[in-house]
């Protein structure tokens, strides 16, 4: 017990000490302009210094939800994916944590972990290490994990399920002909099947389950009421799908898109179709291309107002003030979408 309870005291020092550290770093950072132009203008501030870094603190969004896609590999070939593999690099795990110490610093209230496949690393033991240290140890009110449920073993559940909120499965079709046109399958695993066997694990280990539908020119004709009513997801995410050059569409893109891509009324005729479903929560491109706080594999916000994905500098580097100026983030979009919810399970009060 003494080992354990060091252990814990140990970790959480850590954690402490490298929020502090990203601090300090960011501090550095911001300073080293500020010193260059006074030396060489003299210019001085006639605004008190409280009152400029009070400005300057509303300006910056705040980190309350945050997407970490740590990996870019994924055992699917989804044709519209728009965080492709285009690197295999994974941050050591105690880098990654001291990231996620200073987002906590920093604001962050909700982590939601993505890829690629975050199951892929370690076979889930990677991720599932990131959700125990932000529940147990930053004790965040919502920890969630996006996935698509092909690499998801009971025994995880068995592990890491109670530090985790929320598990969203990807799932675009319920013909699996169809699955397999958009590339959302591996050899010879039923993706429909998968998602019902994953659902009724969350119920056993009280993880709050929640659907990810990407709609495109494949499904956006499918009648899906029946099968969401029946899987009863606290949540149906419906996307319009994205383009994002250098992503899934451009010269340098690893996917083509294009094939994929719907109007804004054919999104619209879907979602009056499904408007029964009382779970629904649509987002169009719109709603969807700023109002995402994205990090990448290098913990580098991801800019997508341009169209493609344009990295800060890291919060590794940086910190996460300095780093969250550049991350284009619509902090009123966010809210404006219903980005902020109950998503603590803990305060969901669900019949598991």
């Amino acid at each position: 017990m003494q080992l354990a309870l060091l252990a814990r005291l140990l970790s959480v020092g850590r954690a402490v000490l490298a929020a502090l550290r990203g601090r300090l770093g960011a501090l550095c950072w911001s300073l080293a302009p500020l010193s260059l132009s006074l030396s060489l203008s003299g210019w001085r501030d006639s605004a008190p210094r409280p009152q400029r870094e009070q400005e300057r603190d509303e300006a910056l969004p705040t980190p309350t939800s945050v997407n970490y896609h740590f990996t870019r590999q994924c055992n699917y070939k989804c044709g519209f994916c728009f965080h492709t593999a285009k690197t295999s690099f994974v941050l050591p795990l105690e880098e990654a944590k001291r990231g996620l110490a200073m987002l906590k610093e920093g604001g962050m209230e909700k982590i939601n972990f993505s890829g690629g496949e975050p199951f892929l690393q370690d076979r889930g033991e990677f991720v599932g290490k990131l959700v125990q240290f932000c529940k147990q140890e930053l004790e965040l009110p919502s920890v969630s994990i996006v996935s698509n449920g092909s690499l998801i073993r009971k025994q995880w559940f068995e592990k890491y399920g109670e530090y985790l909120d929320i598990l969203a499965i990807s799932c675009d079709s319920f013909d699996e002909d169809v699955n397999v046109l958009i590339g959302r399958r591996q050899g010879k695993k039923n993706h429909v099947e998968n998602l019902h066997k994953l659902r009724q694990w969350c119920r056993e280990y009280a993880v709050a389950f929640k659907i990810n539908s990407v709609i495109n020119r494949f499904n956006v004709e499918e009648d899906m009421n029946e099968q969401i009513k029946a899987l009863n997801p606290v949540r149906w995410k419906v996307f319009q799908c994205l383009l994002i050059e250098g992503e899934n569409c451009g010269e340098d893109a690893l996917r083509e898109a294009e094939k994929f891509v719907i109007s804004d009324e054919d999104f619209d005729r879907f979602l009056d179709r499904h408007k029964d479903v009382s779970c629904l929560v649509p987002e169009s491109n719109q709603k969807m291309r700023d109002s995402y706080l994205i990090l990448d594999e290098y913990m580098r916000f991801l800019n997508c107002r341009n169209g493609r994905k344009e990295p800060s500098k890291s919060i590794l580097d940086v910190g996460v003030e300095a780093a969250i100026k550049f991350s284009g983030f619509d902090e009123k979009m966010f809210l404006k979408r219903g980005g902020k919810y109950v998503w603590s399970k803990a305060d969901m009060k669900l019949d598991w």
